[in-house]
């Protein structure tokens, strides 16, 4: 069975263009499966849905959120499917599995003036302050997931044009404008501050640490979090500029249909979480307009 997990791991990987990061992910929860399966002493030409069942209700017992079952579900869902497409097996005991639905939780965000105040703070003096400033603009100008960011090159980067090219889940490419203030931050950045950054083995990725070397996820949460803690804001995590720019855009007047291009969605239904943030908006200018609500 692990033979033929690794083998469906390399398959998601290679012929899918799934994420390391979602890979890793999903071997975990194989693992977690299997060791199940072991300790209930199951053959594995025996597995019944009922065994994924019971395998379910354990995680459930012990905590896990409605979110990662969902995960959980869909990846063996996955990999049975795998097996049969890849004629290993010739039945699906994980056909019927019902995918428990995670509760959408509202997407926190920060107000314009919080994002406005927190990124005027950081004042680009010395190479890694400009790289910092530029960085922070360009996430909250694009809604950018942090794992695009830090993977951007410098031939993804169209000055002349304004835009950029962001390479996202499955490899899926999608083209984004920049804003003014990022557009100036960004070749501040580059022609300034990168080339002093820079070591002979950098590579070509757009924003580097402090060492040279291509920024880690964890090294742009530190950025943020450091910022944050500065401008005096108590809630801030890596996607909370992803949020605030799809709820400052939907604000403005964006349509879903643009803001799931710009988000690099493949469903809209996924971007349809935003749409409390429109319609509360569009509230507020009732309250503000209609002769009838003072």
């Amino acid at each position: 069975m692990r033979t033929l997990v690794t083998n469906f791991l390399n398959y998601l990987l290679l012929e899918r263009g799934f994420s390391l990061n979602t890979v890793k992910g999903y071997k975990k929860d194989l693992e977690k499966f299997l060791d199940f399966i072991k300790r209930k002493n199951t053959k594995l030409e025996k597995i019944s849905v009922k065994d994924i069942t019971e395998f379910m209700q354990e995680l459930k017992n012990k905590g896990y959120s409605s979110a990662t079952l969902e995960r959980i579900s869909s990846c063996l869902r996955s990999f049975f499917k795998y097996l049969i497409w890849s004629e290993e097996w010739n039945r699906n005991p994980a056909e019927f599995l019902e995918i428990p639905k995670k509760k959408k939780k509202l997407p926190e965000f920060l107000t314009k003036e919080e994002v406005l105040g927190f990124l005027s703070s950081i004042k680009p003096e010395k190479s890694l302050k400009i790289r910092d400033r530029a960085l922070l603009e360009f996430a909250y100008a694009t809604g950018a997931r942090v794992s695009e960011i830090v993977n951007l090159r410098i031939k993804d980067i169209f000055i002349e044009e304004g835009y950029v090219r962001i390479v996202g889940k499955g490899n899926k490419e999608r083209l984004v404008p920049l804003t003014k203030f990022a557009l100036d931050f960004l070749k501040l950045y580059l022609l300034k501050a990168r080339p002093q950054i820079k070591k002979p083995g950098s590579g070509d990725f757009v924003f580097l640490n402090k060492n040279g070397g291509k920024l880690s996820r964890v090294g742009f949460w530190k950025i943020l979090k450091n910022y944050g803690k500065l401008a005096g804001i108590k809630k801030i995590y890596p996607h909370i500029l992803r949020h605030s720019f799809a709820t400052h855009m939907l604000e403005g007047g964006c349509d879903l249909r643009t803001l799931q291009i710009l988000l690099g969605h493949s469903s809209l239904s996924t971007t349809q979480i935003y749409t409390h943030l429109e319609i509360s908006h569009l509230k507020r200018t009732v309250e503000k307009c209609h002769p009838r609500s003072f």
